[in-house]
């Protein structure tokens, strides 16, 4: 039965709407040529022609120009993010976000994508990239794109300003503030955030002090009255929940940088003394402190270690305010160990636009796109026991952010945890939050005699420090606690119920794409498959049994397959098999849609694809290494980005195979680390009707003419704009539609056999 289908509501999604209609044929239909706007700072790589060729003369498919750089096309897709919050069609306070977004991305970016190129440079690495780069040259090339996208992003900002004053919003300059206003301001500063400043020397009797990342400082020449000799002093800007770094004017929503009103009011910190000049500056540093697990006795030991050696890291890039006094600029940045000219990043206006995000949360419903409440989903909308309802329907597809994870996968684990007849659960836990309802319905499973066996990741990047906490919580609540298999990053979204059955004992599963978080599933885009699959109940033992003991004898996969000893083979394999089935009477199509397309070996095999007349539909977020539309090698290939209302997240991967269609959706992108060095799940879809769901889902997407940049052979983007009489919807907008007239059609069905059951009753 469907994923929508019910026997209690006769309710079947292949009653499809005008939107079913319209987007589940798999043939797109014909597409005008995309309009000329790429953003400045949009962009792909450098690249030289590449001569052409015919499918059947001999060419090399790993020549470096047929590849384009990963960092350089990680950065244009950070552009498309800013070019939301230049779109005029945002809304207004939408567009703050997404500037803010592109913040938080770029410092990411310095993090780990810069960091490890340093790391690389300072190595000696020689060795090249497969587009032909080394790491001083995508070093290089990556700050010359960065610093247009950042004269952009200010730019943008003092707009997004100007604009927000006319909604009665205000960024202010301190000085711009009248004379009562500043007095309030110091007051407020002097009882809730003066008392967190620490003021720090620099002389030779105090050396440098260390600068954490991520820090907003204050330089201050400074000296006493009458007094030649100058000297230097650092002050931390204390940004926090308790100390925002917008600091609200009065009544209304007028605000100014906090920043600005303690360097209007040195003399607080330094009483009596001359204030000769005040800069700012911030600084990231290297997040890729990970250590070898080979020789790890401990491994929570080791990555508390490594998260210790991380706030220690090296500096990776100073941010300095524009007309810094040179000496000053160059002392700064001898001292923290960078080059003066090109690791230090000039900044006009505002440092640090991450800290934009609470003016986005200001409540002007009309300057931000209608809230968005995820439904339940049709099969789930019933209090009957859910594996119960599991085992009626077969299978059953989950699509976040438009159906509640709340009502499907934390209720699948809460059920589960109560059900006197669940034996066990097993689940992989990568990234959560902080207050997770599913860390305490783990516990509450183990605490009612259930056996409960938990594989935490504790290297998942940025969150190590809150698995540890969620991990020691659980095995203190008597949870089996592990840490996967050593040398990988175990990556993948699964979870195993077992339950004794009226037939004997039964596996429930749950296969995602994204993690079991409940805050990013309302802002995610994600697949999630509950099943109680006969084969892929034994897979998941399997895989479970790999996990907790490390051990790789030949395991027996019937369906699953996981990374990194199986899935890059079969995709590779299976792109193979398309080629083979390809004719003109049964042309071959391969579609695959997920974040980054990195993998050399995948991308080589997709043009071979290509050369041999294959249709190949590609729907990458961001990095992308392939280069689609080159005559006589990707001519066959298309490549899109959505970028919108919510991040894509998912994986899925879709092969004609000569008529008999395989869909399958999973954990992992077509990245080496993905498929060589994580462990990963994808597991095929097989149910007609949920096949039918995932190429609605997919078809929307490709068609969409709102949400999308085409990718051109040169790594550039062209932004898709609706001609009239085109769909002017985001591709989220219409799934969100989708997904509430589902909801519509069950809540009709259930009234008329309300209705059909009272009037029985009557005769």
């Amino acid at each position: 039965m469907g994923a929508y289908t019910n026997e209690e509501f006769g309710y079947n999604s292949s009653d499809n709407s005008e939107l079913t209609e319209k987007y589940s044929s798999a043939e797109p239909s014909p597409q005008p040529k995309p309009e000329p706007s790429t953003p400045k700072g949009a962009k792909g790589n450098p690249v030289k022609k590449v001569r052409k060729t015919s499918a059947s003369s001999p060419l090399d498919l790993c020549a470096p120009d047929l590849y384009l750089n990963r960092e350089l096309t990680w950065l244009a897709f950070n552009q498309r993010v800013l070019n939301e919050g230049l779109d005029e069609r945002t809304p207004l306070l939408e567009r703050v976000k997404f500037t803010a977004i592109t913040g938080s991305n770029l410092d990411e970016f310095f993090m780990k994508r810069i960091g490890g190129l340093k790391q690389q440079k300072g190595a000696r690495v020689l060795e090249r990239t497969p587009d032909g780069r080394t790491p001083q040259e995508q070093i290089e090339q990556c700050y010359a794109v960065i610093r247009d996208h950042q004269k952009e992003k200010q730019s943008l900002l003092n707009h997004l300003k100007e604009l927000l004053k006319k909604e009665g919003i205000f960024i202010l300059d301190y000085e711009r503030l009248s004379p009562r206003e500043r007095k309030e301001v110091r007051d407020d500063y002097s009882r809730n955030i003066f008392p967190l400043v620490t003021p720090q020397s620099i002389d030779p009797a105090h050396p440098f002090p260390f600068i954490s990342n991520l820090s907003l400082n204050l330089l201050v020449n400074l000296r006493y009255p009458e007094d030649k000799e100058l000297s230097l002093a650092r002050v931390k800007v204390p940004i926090s929940a308790g100390a925002p770094r917008l600091m609200r004017v009065g009544n209304g929503d007028k605000f100014v940088l906090l920043e600005e009103v303690m360097a209007s009011n040195l003399d607080m910190i330094f009483p009596g003394m001359e204030v000769v000049a005040c800069e700012f500056f911030r600084v990231t540093r290297n997040a890729n402190t990970e250590k070898s697990q080979e020789h790890a006795d401990d491994l929570l030991a080791l990555i508390e270690s490594a998260l210790q050696e991380r706030k220690f890291a090296p500096i990776v890039r100073l941010e300095v305010k524009t007309g810094m006094d040179p000496v000053r600029r160059g002392r700064l940045a001898a001292e923290l160990a960078l080059n003066d000219e090109e690791d230090v990043f000039e900044v006009e206006g505002m440092m640090g636009m991450r800290d934009l995000f609470p003016l986005a949360d200001l409540d002007y419903p009309l300057l931000k796109v209608p809230p968005h409440h995820p439904i339940d989903h049709p099969a789930l909308q019933s209090e009957r026991n859910i594996f119960h309802i599991i085992r009626e329907a077969g299978s059953i597809l989950l699509q976040h952010p438009y159906e509640s994870f709340a009502t499907s996968v934390e209720r699948f684990l809460k059920e589960a945890a109560t059900d006197p007849k669940v034996l066990g659960i097993k689940m992989t836990l990568y990234r959560t939050s902080s207050h997770s309802r599913i860390v305490e319905t783990l516990i509450r499973a183990a605490q009612n005699g259930k056996q409960v066996a938990v594989v935490v990741e504790l290297m998942a990047r940025f969150d190590e420090e809150a698995n540890i906490r969620l991990a020691s919580r659980m095995e203190e609540g008597g949870v089996h606690v592990t840490y996967g298999v050593v040398g990988l990053k175990t990556h993948s979204k699964v979870i195993l119920v077992v339950r004794r059955d009226y037939s004997g004992l039964r596996r429930y599963m749950h296969f995602g794409t994204g993690n079991y978080n409940a805050t990013t599933s309302r802002i995610y885009s994600d697949f999630g498959l509950l099943t109680c699959d006969e084969d892929l109940g034994n897979d998941a033992t399997e895989f479970f049994n790999y996990l907790t003991t490390g051990y790789t004898p030949k395991r027996n996969y019937r369906k699953m397959l996981p990374a990194p000893k199986i899935l890059k083979k079969a995709l590779l394999e299976k792109i193979q098999r398309e080629i083979g089935h390809h004719s003109e009477k049964r042309p071959g199509h391969i579609q695959f849609k997920m974040n980054d397309l990195e993998d050399v070996d995948i991308v080589r095999a997709l043009y071979e694809a290509s050369r041999a007349g294959v249709r190949v539909d590609l729907i990458i977020r961001d990095s992308c290494r392939l280069r689609p539309g080159l005559p006589g090698i990707s001519e066959n290939i298309r490549v899109i980005s959505i970028v919108g209302q919510f991040l894509e997240h998912v994986r899925f991967f879709y092969f004609g195979n000569g008529g008999n269609e395989e869909y399958l959706i999973g954990s992992a992108d077509a990245m080496q680390r993905n498929l060589e060095h994580r462990v990963e799940v994808v597991v095929p879809v097989e149910d007609p009707q949920l096949q039918l769901d995932l190429r609605v889902f997919f078809d929307i997407q490709w068609h969409n003419r709102r949400s999308a940049w085409e990718m051109e052979g040169d790594g550039s983007y062209r932004q898709r704009h609706p001609v009239q009489g085109e769909e002017v919807r985001t591709c989220h907008q219409l799934l969100i539609e989708l997904a509430e007239k589902r909801n519509k059609d069950v809540t009709r069905l259930k009234k008329r056999k309300a209705k059909g059951f009272a009037g029985r009753n009557l005769r």
